[in-house]
């Protein structure tokens, strides 16, 4: 059996979650040899046709929605998972469930691969004061990865990240995909999605869909769209996090309510497609993210983003070909915008752009990934 272990997991929802679900989705129709190990969480149902193995966990205080597990101390969990018999583990995750993955391939002997998706100094400074303390988590999952026998990462931007928290060995580039349907007539699928969502045909739409916290550089997103006041336009925001209250009471202080709705977070994915589709431009101006899900998920509906030029995320995106890039400035964000609005053409010709060039299948992702299990377990026999 291939183990997928990570620290979240629907229902709690981002890139790193989605990734997971789909790692074990599409190997499980492949293979029917996949499951997930993750912290409990108490709206999870895990109705899902491959296993998904849960153990103890508790809310991580100003991180909400996210766990933290406690697999060691959780016995009736500890049970089921000694009785598996593991032909490779892979991490998504450094921490309690990637220390697990890590356990158990050297227990059974069997290979770990160890994917880094995140930029986690960003996440330590926002909490730790101490430098030092930062340092030294982060010397901790460098050794983490250290001990992987392949370490991935989901872009080659990526590795910069990697190299500057300490790490020095080898990184393989395997691809994150989308699970929205590409083979279609967008056109009309945007026009049906406008009216179930009472959108009239000829607003411009701008979309955020992410973590509500102030790393994904939300204080200036909505600077920018205070500035943009006089334009017409409607911008959704989708998702939550810690500073969505504080998002939300800036928005109102910058008279923005009349402009901006804030959804919530959506699980159900056809609706969530709905809106990709009827946004004109995807707004995604973090310098915190490494290959963002999400501007692949607006991709695929032919919605371009506009990106924060020599941002990780923004090395698959060229600018005006395939997505927009801009300065890191409230004038040159908002500038950008502006020369947009009334330019449908130009946005149509580089969405259709991005559609054929960023957004990959999961189902294509996952050919991939079970070809380079399959490899590695083979060559750890070997050794």
């Amino acid at each position: 059996m291939v183990g997928l272990f990570n620290d979240c997991f629907p229902p709690i929802m981002d890139g790193v979650s989605l990734t997971t679900q789909n790692y074990a989705q599409w190997l499980y129709k492949k293979t029917g040899n996949v499951c997930v190990v993750t912290p409990k969480s108490p709206y999870a149902k895990d109705d899902t046709d491959y296993p998904v193995f849960r153990y103890s966990s508790l809310p991580i205080p100003m991180r909400k929605p996210y766990r933290l597990g406690f697999p060691r101390v959780d016995w009736p969990f500890h049970e089921k998972i000694n009785k598996l018999s593991f032909e490779l583990v892979h991490a998504h995750c450094p921490f309690s469930s990637g220390n697990l993955a890590m356990r158990i391939a050297r227990e059974q002997r069997v290979p770990i691969v160890a994917t880094f998706h995140s930029k986690y100094r960003a996440d330590f400074e926002r909490i730790i004061p101490s430098k030092v303390i930062v340092d030294l988590f982060l010397k901790n999952i460098i050794r983490f990865y250290d001990m992987a026998d392949e370490v991935w990462i989901p872009q080659a931007a990526v590795e910069e990240t990697l190299r500057e928290y300490g790490y020095k060995g080898k990184v393989e580039v395997v691809d994150n995909g989308n699970d929205f349907a590409m083979e279609r007539d967008i056109r009309a699928f945007r026009s049906e999605a406008r009216r179930d969502l009472n959108i009239g045909s000829d607003d411009f739409v701008l979309l955020f869909v992410g973590q509500h916290i102030w790393e994904k550089n939300l204080n200036f997103l909505l600077d920018v769209l205070s500035a943009i006041r006089d334009v017409p336009f409607r911008m959704y925001f989708i998702g939550t996090g810690y500073a969505e209250g504080e998002i939300k009471r800036k928005a109102e202080k910058l008279n923005l309510l009349d402009k901006v709705k804030f959804v919530g977070v959506l699980t159900d994915r056809k609706v969530l497609e709905k809106y990709y589709a009827v946004s004109d431009l995807f707004l995604f101006p973090s310098l915190y993210d490494n290959a963002p899900l999400v501007v692949r998920e607006a991709a695929a509906l032919s919605t371009p983003s506009v990106l924060i030029r020599g941002a990780t995320c923004a090395e698959v995106v060229e600018d005006g070909y395939n997505g927009f890039l801009s300065e890191h400035s409230i004038d040159a964000f908002s500038h950008k915008i502006r020369c947009l609005v009334n330019s449908r053409e130009e946005i149509q010709f580089v969405g259709k752009n991005a559609s054929q060039t960023i957004a990959r299948s999961w189902e294509d992702v996952a050919e991939e990934v079970h070809d380079r299990y399959m490899k590695l377990i083979k060559r750890k026999a070997c050794v």
